[in-house]
C-alpha cells in the first residue's frame, strides 16, 4: 500500500505539473482593445526624451508615443536599452523604425542576411510595453530610400523574411510595412503608391499574414499646404484612402492605424512664405485633434519633427535653434486634452518569449498570466489534489 501510494504521489504530481507549467507564447495584443494615449511625437535621438514626454503626458495623458529610427551601425544594445529604460521610466512608449544607411544622399537596399541580425538585436532589447512596434524602412515609392531604384517584388521579399525572422523570435513584435509617399507621381524616381501596393499584393497575396499594423505618412498636401477638411490621398486623412486601397485589393484583416509622420511646415524655419506661420499651424494642430485624430483607428500619431532646426527640416521642427524654446505648435499639440493610457507593460530584465501559466491564485497582470505572487498557496493547492485520489484509492482497496 505504502509503495503504491509512492508512486500515485508521483503520478498526480507530474501530471499537474505537466498541465499547469506549459509554456504559452504571447501574441502582440490588440492595441484597440486598451485605453490609449494616442498621442506622440517623432525624435531624432535619446536627447528628445525629456520634451517628448513633456508633450505627450500632458493635460491627462500618460504614456505617449515616441517615433524614433535605428540604423544598421546603430545597433548598440547597451545603448538602446539604457533608451527604453529611460523610455519606460518617463512612460513612453517606442515605435521603433529600422533603417539601413545612407551612401551619397541613397539610402541602401536591406539585404536578406540581415533579418537574422536585426531579429537578434531586436529580440535582445527588454521592451517597454508587450507590443514590439517595428516599422519596416522608409518610403520604398522613392528611389532614394531603396538603393536608387524601385521594386515592389524586391520589398516583398525584404518584408516577408524580415518578418518572419521577428515573429519567429517572438510574436510580440507589432510589425508594420513602410509609411508610403502618397501623393509621390510615376516617374523615374518615384511611384505612385496604389501601383506599388497592387504590384506587391498580386507578386505575394500572403504578404499581410505577419502584418499587424498600417504606418501612414498623411502629410496635408500639395506642397504641405492642406486644409484639416481636406479628405483623400494626399491630406491628413490619407490614412483612410490607403485602408481603402488595402480592402480593394483583397486586404481584409484590421490593421490598428500608426500616423508616424504628419504636420505641417511653418515659415519661420527658412522664412519660405509659401508655408503657414508657426502661429497658423499651432491652430491647425488643435482641428486636427478634434475632426481626425479622434477616429478610434488611430492608436498613435507622432507628427515630425520634434527637434531638427537647422536643413532639410528645419521648416518642420517644433524646437527652435535658440536654445530649449519651441514654436507654437509646441503648446498647442501639449494642451490637447489626453487620457491616460493603460498598456500592458514588459517586466523589466526579462528577455523570455514564453511565460508560465500558473492556475489557482492571484496573477500579477490582468492580461497576461506572468507570475505567482505567493507561492506556498501554490504548494497547498498541489498538496490538496494529491491527496484527493489518495484518499480515493484508500476507500477502494
Amino acid at each position: 500500500m505504502f509503495i503504491l501510494e509512492r508512486y500515485m504521489r508521483i503520478l498526480v504530481i507530474v501530471i499537474i505539473l505537466s498541465i499547469i507549467c506549459i509554456p504559452t507564447n504571447i501574441y502582440a495584443y490588440d492595441p484597440q482593445t486598451r485605453d490609449n494615449n494616442k498621442y506622440g511625437i517623432h525624435i531624432i535621438d535619446e536627447n528628445d526624451l525629456d520634451n517628448a514626454s513633456a508633450l505627450v503626458n500632458s493635460s491627462g495623458g500618460d504614456w505617449g508615443y515616441v517615433t524614433m529610427v535605428i540604423t544598421e551601425n546603430d545597433r548598440s544594445t547597451d545603448k538602446w536599452q539604457k533608451i527604453f529604460d529611460r523610455m519606460r521610466s518617463s512612460h513612453i512608449i517606442p515605435i521603433i523604425r529600422i533603417a539601413t544607411k545612407p551612401k551619397n544622399g541613397i539610402w541602401e537596399k536591406p539585404s536578406l542576411s540581415e533579418a537574422k541580425n536585426w531579429a537578434d538585436f531586436l529580440s535582445g532589447l527588454n521592451w517597454v510595453i508587450q507590443n514590439k512596434y517595428v516599422i519596416f524602412f522608409n518610403e520604398p515609392n522613392h528611389a532614394k530610400e531603396w538603393g536608387g531604384t524601385i521594386n515592389p517584388k524586391e520589398y516583398t521579399d525584404v518584408i516577408s523574411i524580415f518578418a518572419s525572422e521577428l515573429k519567429n523570435k517572438s510574436q510580440d513584435f507589432f510589425i508594420m510595412l513602410s509609411g508610403f509617399d502618397a501623393s509621390a507621381p510615376n516617374g523615374e524616381s518615384t511611384i505612385d503608391e496604389t501601383k506599388f501596393l497592387r504590384e506587391m499584393i498580386a507578386y505575394n497575396p500572403d504578404l499581410f499574414t505577419n502584418i499587424d499594423g498600417w504606418a501612414s505618412h498623411s502629410y496635408p498636401n500639395p506642397g504641405f499646404t492642406g486644409k484639416v477638411s481636406d479628405s483623400g490621398r494626399g491630406t491628413l486623412r490619407t490614412y483612410r484612402w490607403e485602408l481603402d486601397l488595402l480592402n480593394s485589393l483583397g486586404v481584409k484583416k484590421n490593421l490598428p492605424v500608426f500616423i508616424t509622420e504628419t504636420g505641417w511646415p511653418h515659415q519661420e524655419g527658412n522664412n519660405n512664405i509659401n508655408y503657414y506661420s508657426a502661429d497658423d499651424v499651432s491652430e491647425l494642430i488643435n482641428l486636427a485633434s478634434e475632426e481626425i485624430w479622434k477616429d478610434q483607428n488611430i492608436i498613435a500619431v507622432t507628427p515630425f519633427v520634434l527637434n531638427y532646426p537647422f536643413y532639410p527640416f528645419s521648416n518642420f521642427s517644433w524646437q527652435k535653434r535658440e536654445g530649449d524654446t519651441f514654436y507654437s505648435q509646441f503648446d498647442s499639440y501639449r494642451s490637447i486634452p489626453k487620457i491616460i493610457g493603460k498598456p500592458i507593460i514588459e517586466k523589466p530584465n526579462s528577455n523570455n518569449n514564453t511565460k508560465i501559466q500558473i492556475l489557482g491564485d492571484q496573477i500579477s497582470n490582468k492580461d497576461q498570466i506572468t507570475m505567482v505572487k505567493n507561492p506556498s498557496k501554490i504548494m497547498d493547492f498541489f498538496i490538496k489534489l494529491v491527496n484527493i485520489p489518495l484518499m480515493f484509492l484508500k476507500n477502494i482497496i
